[in-house]
């Protein structure tokens, strides 16, 4: 995937926010993020590479603790897992939530399949189908799962496109208790006026006593409504617009949290692939900005999604093993889960050791930047774990894409794709909390890239 930087496009200058989209190597849509431990899981859809409408097989995770580095960790989940239906296409909205130590994975399923849930022991995965079967299956308007766990310990799903619909489930989160119900406040009825514009993608969330529902509102494009209620059943008041929909983007889908005494919304744009296509193809990319709350609980309305997300919450230690798929912005790369091997084997290359996700298709001109290090202890040397195709360098600099040169890495060596090697090399020293630009040069597949660490 290629497009041009944000810093190429205009010039020379250091931000302190996120840059929106804040996911680059792959096209992701449908954000559903999670507090959890104090990191940010942001789980999200995935639309392959060559889409043309909607093609998406699974459901991949992002994690943050400063709200501008995501460290990306690959596919969580896939229509794969669940072994009652049998799409290859069709992997939308999904959502995950925290409950007794177990994390549950709500999944649209295509074609009036319904909704499954998954479940994991760990919000990293893997995630298993519990029950073998959906966990509901209402009628054609069967997508886009949300959940809350009310403040009683009642949990509640919701779901729908064009209506709202919803239903308690038990504490085990793999049942639901009761009936179904179509939202009475919120359901299309002909004729009726339809106040709240209701479309998809609903997002249902508490806070100071008072619930809240955003949604992609109108279609199309969509934007983002919201609207509020004394109770997690309703009924409903609209509110008004958390962001109103714009032609730049056909498509919108909340996800809201609270994180580190701040509160943000995601949803996604298509500027990454507009810059490489002129047509439209259903190719997303998750972005995220901060929401502020008025006094009476409303929400005030945001501009469509800029360039400038989220602050930084946090800085990046650059003492421990840092994942180069840790990135707030990138050109021109991907990022590929890979299987390690044991190695001097006699038989299928030997025993599985580990997954992993690596950096890939690194080209001359590409770079990683990574907000916030804190270069407190200062500088004497870098190790990077790479993997070389053609060889090439790695520019290390501090700042801007053109800032200060603080050491260039040399990954010599041609065709040793599968064979990872730490090279150590001295560096400037830095002090003090500086963004971090690593500048690749070369030719072609210049190599693999696995991890960092400053020394």
């Amino acid at each position: 995937m290629k497009f041009l930087s944000l810093i190429t496009v205009v010039g020379f200058f250091q931000i302190s926010l996120a840059q929106n989209p804040i996911i680059q190597t792959k096209f992701t849509a449908d954000p559903a993020p999670m507090v959890y431990k104090d990191t940010v899981f942001l789980y999200t859809s995935h639309d392959e590479d060559d889409a043309f409408g909607f093609k998406m097989k699974d459901w991949l995770l992002y994690t943050s603790t400063d709200m501008v580095n995501w460290t990306d960790h690959g596919v969580v989940a896939s229509l794969k897992d669940f072994k009652w239906t049998d799409p290859e296409n069709g992997a939308w909205a999904p959502q995950v939530i925290e409950r007794n130590g177990k994390f549950y994975m709500y999944c649209p399923m295509p074609g009036q399949r319904g909704i499954g849930v998954l479940v994991a022991d760990s919000p990293y995965g893997p995630f298993k189908d519990p029950i073998g079967k959906p966990l509901v299956k209402n009628s054609g308007d069967d997508i886009d799962p949300t959940v809350l766990i009310d403040d009683d310990g009642q949990a509640y799903l919701y779901w729908g496109n064009p209506n709202l619909w919803y239903v308690k489930l038990n504490e085990d989160m793999i049942s639901i208790n009761g009936s179904i119900i179509k939202d009475p406040s919120i359901a299309k009825v002909k004729g009726s006026p339809d106040p709240f514009h209701y479309q998809e993608g609903p997002w249902v969330w508490k806070r100071n006593n008072q619930y809240y529902l955003a949604y992609a509102s109108t279609c199309c494009p969509e934007g983002i409504g919201y609207a509020m209620s004394k109770s997690a059943t309703g009924p409903w008041e609209y509110k008004g617009m958390i962001m109103d929909s714009d032609k730049r983007s056909n498509g919108n889908h909340p996800g809201i949290i609270d994180y580190k005494g701040k509160s943000y919304v995601f949803g996604f744009n298509y500027n990454i692939g507009k810059q490489t296509m002129s047509k439209h193809y259903e190719r997303r990319s998750v972005s995220v900005t901060e929401i502020t709350y008025n006094a009476d609980g409303t929400i005030q309305k945001l501009p469509f999604w800029t360039t400038d997300g989220a602050k930084r919450v946090g800085t990046l230690d650059p003492y421990k093993k840092v994942e180069a798929e840790t990135m707030a912005y990138s050109e021109g790369l991907k990022t590929e889960m890979v299987t390690e091997w044991e190695r001097n084997q006699p038989y299928n290359r030997g025993k599985k050791i580990t997954d992993r996700v690596i950096v890939t298709s690194i080209n001359n001109g590409d770079y990683i930047k990574i907000q916030g290090v804190d270069f407190s202890k200062g500088v004497k040397s870098l190790d990077v774990n790479v993997a070389s195709l053609y060889g090439g360098k790695i520019e290390v600099r501090s700042d801007a894409l053109n800032g200060p040169l603080l050491g260039v890495v040399n990954v010599t060596g041609k065709g040793e794709g599968d064979l990872y090697k730490t090279i150590n090399t001295p560096l400037k020293s830095v002090k003090g909390i500086h963004d971090l630009y690593f500048v690749f040069k070369g030719e072609k597949d210049l190599f693999y890239f696995d991890w960092w660490k400053f020394n």
